[in-house]
């Protein structure tokens, strides 16, 4: 069973995750990779979680605030050999909870078409395709996506 912890992104294992998903992403980006790394920065990231198997760190996930009323999905990762057993989908839940208990009505994110597994992940868990947002804006292979959180 998946254990999750609430912290931040001083965390030494959400850190260690991060770097293997900035591993991953500069090989699916290529030579897109520099532009999507400047806006992924943890430095300011004030919630993060962090999924344990048998004492492991194997999934994380955070969220910072994108406007009064929405909060921003960054940083979801599985380590390779942990896909397909549904653990995104526990941070990823337990990410939406922690921004309804800070009184976000609804979360954005941004992710590429390179990362399909992403965007099918985002779609089952309620997520909608949106216009591209902020910086976002006019990159063909950015995908964002919205969805209400219940009241």
């Amino acid at each position: 069973m998946l254990q999750l912890i609430r912290t931040d992104s001083g965390h030494p294992d959400f850190v260690s995750l991060v770097r293997l998903l900035d591993q991953d992403l500069a090989i699916r980006d290529g030579s897109d990779h520099a532009f999507y790394a400047q806006f992924n920065k943890i430095d300011l990231i004030k919630q993060a979680v962090v999924g344990y198997l048998d004492g492991q760190p194997v999934a994380c996930g955070a969220i910072k605030p994108f406007s009064a009323e929405q909060a921003e999905v960054k940083r979801m990762f599985v380590r390779p050999n942990y896909r397909g057993r549904g653990l995104a989908g526990e941070v990823l839940r337990e990410l939406e909870q922690w921004a309804q208990e800070l009184g976000y009505n609804a979360c954005v994110l941004e992710t590429g078409k390179k990362q399909p597994e992403a965007i099918a992940l985002y779609r089952k868990s309620g997520y909608a395709i949106t216009e591209n947002y902020g910086q976002y804006i006019g990159v063909d292979n950015s995908v964002c996506m919205r969805k209400e959180l219940p009241a």
